[in-house]
């Protein structure tokens, strides 16, 4: 569990990002967490500021409850719902 935006949080969230191939910044758009690149190249912008993560908080029921929420489009690679689940979730 870590604090958005500590040196932890970028850490986790680097190394699940690199298991898919992308890389994560914290993001320039102040409404999002994090931009993630493909070769260099923005793809995305995920996570909303003020809401939870499970890098932020570890809880196992919220993670299971998101994963339910985006069902139908967090397994589609490529799409920000499958970034979003396989980096913040």
């Amino acid at each position: 569990m870590a604090k958005f935006g500590t040196k932890e949080y970028i850490k986790e969230a680097k190394t699940k990002a690199k298991r898919i191939g992308y890389d994560v910044e914290i993001s320039k758009n102040k409404q999002k967490k994090l931009d993630v690149f493909k070769n260099d190249k923005k793809v995305a912008s995920i996570g909303a500021r003020g809401m939870n993560d499970f890098i932020q908080t570890g809880d196992k029921e919220a993670r299971k409850r998101y994963k339910s929420r985006h069902q139908k489009y967090r397994n589609i690679k490529g799409t920000k719902s499958y970034l979003a689940d396989k980096i913040l979730w």
